[in-house]
């Protein structure tokens, strides 16, 4: 029996690095299995040796003797509770890296997630200052744009007034040349027609008794006498001026010249002013004051080419309106402008009679020719006025009673 050789049982422990943690239980469970075949195969091997050798010890029995130094018996070591100890602290220890390694996971992944919310805030904010941008640059585009476009229209329009101004200008030049020619050549007329009414014979005076020579009175201004036969030049010629702004208007000649329409009824109103009322009288109104300003306008227009600066236009009117209204139609008509309107102008504006008839005493002394024109709203004429050897009146018509408050703005 004893040089029989013994049963060893060789467990080989793997080392902690070969177990994982899924695989702990799969072990364990091969472990078990392993034990159960040794003990069964113990059981036969000991049964094998009683039969053979005859001896009924059993062979636990044997295995629990003594063994001497010298012998030298190879056991399995049992060392079953030793394995199970450090592969549970391996596990414990796999599980507290696992647990490490996924609070690791999440906070990576929370600095992934926090980082990504910033790069798309940024991309956020970049759009929207790209955007911006964009926005002021086209707005600042527009304005641009408006400011080249107003240059543009201003340039076009300063070309067009220089191209306008000087054809004017020409215009204006060639109508002051044609009028200034109408002037001479109606001057020479007239006085071709004055000295065919000359007497070249001397008349035969008769010798004075007296040899004292005379005095010789101072010449004095002869008033206009349009309604004499004796003054026939100055009715030719009154004639033509009429004729001339009812079938060739100028509406561009030269100041104190009619610059409106002069239709037949106005010119019929002139004519009669000057050829049947000689110079001093009323006339119907137009029913206007603009078109009693027309009528009024040609006969200065009239008076100023027979007496030229002598000639001093008197307005009497009641309301500074109606005077304001009379200077406004003035200016249009004959083209005057506000420098000629005052006391030492040619034209004056009154709102009483008296004052006007005080004014007209001075410019006679003065040697001039006063022109009295009276606004149809004057219900009464002041007896000073009528002893000036021009003026003219408008007379309101019955059908139309409340002209003088109204404000009329027609036009020409």
């Amino acid at each position: 029996m004893n040089g029989e050789p013994q049963p060893v049982i060789n467990l080989k422990l793997p080392s902690s690095g070969e177990y994982g943690q899924d695989s702990l239980s799969a072990d364990v469970e091969e472990m078990e299995e392993k034990s159960s075949i040794h003990s069964s195969s113990d059981d036969d091997f000991s049964r094998d040796i009683c039969h053979e050798t005859g001896v009924d010890t059993p062979v636990d029995e044997l295995v629990n003797l003594e063994i001497k130094p010298e012998e030298e018996v190879e056991l399995a070591p049992s060392h079953t509770s030793t394995p199970v100890g450090s592969e549970i602290t391996i596990t414990e220890e796999l599980k507290s890296e696992e647990v490490s390694l996924r609070l690791t996971i999440e906070q990576l992944r929370a600095t992934y997630h926090q980082l990504q919310g910033q790069v798309l805030a940024t991309q956020n904010n970049m759009g929207q200052l790209i955007q911006e941008s964009l926005r002021e640059l086209e707005e600042r585009r527009q304005v641009l744009k408006v400011a080249v476009e107003q240059l543009e229209r201003r340039q076009e329009r300063i070309r067009a007034e220089m191209r306008t101004n000087f054809a004017g200008a020409s215009q204006d030049l060639a109508i002051r040349v044609q009028g200034f020619k109408d002037y001479l050549v109606g001057s020479l007329q007239d006085l071709a027609a004055a000295a065919d009414q000359l007497e070249l014979s001397p008349k035969v005076v008769p010798a004075s008794p007296s040899a004292m020579p005379v005095a010789k009175e101072p010449e004095v201004p002869q008033s206009p006498k349009f309604a004499e036969q004796a003054f026939q030049a100055q009715t030719k010629q009154v004639r033509r001026l009429l004729d001339q702004y009812r079938s060739q208007p100028d509406y561009y000649g030269p100041p104190w010249k009619l610059r409106r329409t002069f239709e037949p009824i106005h010119g019929e109103r002139v004519s009669n002013w000057f050829f049947i009322q000689g110079g001093r009288g009323a006339l119907k109104s137009m029913g206007t004051r603009l078109q009693n300003v027309l009528i009024a306008s040609a006969v200065i227009s009239v008076l100023r080419e027979l007496y030229g600066d002598r000639l001093r236009v008197l307005i009497l009117a009641n309301a500074p309106e109606r005077l304001g209204e009379w200077r406004r139609g003035l200016q249009d008509c004959l083209g005057v402008s506000r420098a000629d309107f005052g006391p030492d102008r040619g034209l004056l504006l009154f709102e009483t009679p008296e004052n006007l008839a005080q004014k007209a005493d001075r410019l006679v002394k003065e040697r001039l020719l006063p022109f009295i024109l009276i606004d149809e709203t004057e219900e009464m004429i002041s007896l000073a006025i009528l002893q000036f050897p021009l003026w003219l009146a408008f007379v309101s018509d019955s059908q139309n009673p409340n002209y003088g408050d109204s404000r009329s703005t027609s036009s020409w």
